[in-house]
């Protein structure tokens, strides 16, 4: 983009998400901010019918309209979003919640966005979840980055491999680096079994793969989960990276609940989303709590402001 970078509101695509959830609500509400109107210019993505007066329509919804029709439509607002940031009309892109099941009976195969973000990309990226803030009584925000996303827990094992360890290691040192400002990142390895393996009494995976690839990754590690996040927020390490899906959530959402935001590091722009669902029970209630929103949008921001702008 030809505009100086210099008291230049980065301008963010956002997508609606599933519109039979809460996506259209928080979206509005964070919208609706004082800090989010000052952070960024919103464009929005997604269906009309919403309620929302969407900049870029991508279809029309109808309350009677199926799973498949929602899941169709999220897909599409992602395509396009994700076109505008290519092609450099936006800065960045904030994406509402989409619900996987709808978005499968919509004609999309991929577990969520963030594996279909690389595909669309071409780009290798990892998952992370971002504390907004330290939580009461430690000194860091806790970052979590996934080594494995969203497959069965039998697969884990096996997909711990040395090469994507240190990919996803490299993706997290280069997006801690580029996107937060920390020059010289401390990244700890949480370790798959109990205790570590405890000398391979609970498993040899973290002695016979994780360790040595730790050591090659330049990670310190692998330590025991029940420890490591705490150790983290402590002050010790700028990020952990998680060996599965539900170990590094869990730490996150009880550490920040509400406040943390998804981050897709190794993507050519910055892209954040809401830690939490598509809330289908309480939608178009007026219930849903925007503040994970309100927090993926001023991340984005921030993240697209720290890029150099190109001529």
């Amino acid at each position: 983009m030809s505009e100086d970078s210099a008291d230049r509101r980065p301008r963010l695509a956002v997508t609606l998400g599933d519109v039979r959830g809460i996506g259209p609500e928080i979206v509005a509400k964070a919208a609706a901010t004082s800090a989010v109107r000052a952070a960024a210019e919103l464009v929005f993505v997604g269906p009309r019918g919403t309620g929302i007066d969407v900049d870029e329509p991508t279809g029309t919804w109808s309350p009677a309209g199926s799973i498949a029709e929602a899941g169709s439509l999220a897909g599409r607002a992602i395509e396009r979003a994700v076109a505008l940031a290519l092609e450099g009309a936006v800065d960045g892109i904030v994406t509402a919640p989409i619900d996987k099941a709808a978005l499968l009976a919509g004609g999309y195969t991929y577990p969520g966005h963030t594996e279909m973000l690389a595909t669309l990309t071409g780009r290798r990226v990892a998952m992370m979840l971002a504390a907004s803030k330290p939580s009461p009584g430690t000194m860091n925000p806790l970052r979590v980055v996934l080594a494995t996303t969203h497959i069965p827990l039998r697969d884990v094992p096996s997909r711990l491999t040395p090469a994507s360890i240190e990919t996803v290691a490299r993706t997290t040192r280069d997006g801690l680096r580029e996107w937060f400002g920390i020059e010289q990142p401390r990244i700890a390895l949480c370790a798959l079994n109990p205790h570590a393996g405890d000398q391979g009494r609970f498993g040899s995976e973290d002695d016979d793969v994780l360790r040595p690839a730790a050591r090659a990754a330049m990670l310190e590690g692998p330590f025991p989960a029940d420890t490591v996040f705490v150790r983290a927020m402590r002050g010790e390490f700028d990020a952990v990276i998680a060996p599965y899906h539900d170990v590094g959530m869990t730490a996150i959402k009880v550490a920040s609940f509400g406040s943390a935001v998804n981050v897709t590091l190794g993507l050519p722009f910055p892209r954040t989303s809401p830690d939490h669902g598509t809330a289908l029970d309480i939608a178009g209630r007026g219930l849903a709590d925007a503040g994970s929103m309100v927090e993926a949008v001023l991340l984005c921001a921030r993240i697209a402001a720290r890029r150099p702008v190109e001529a």
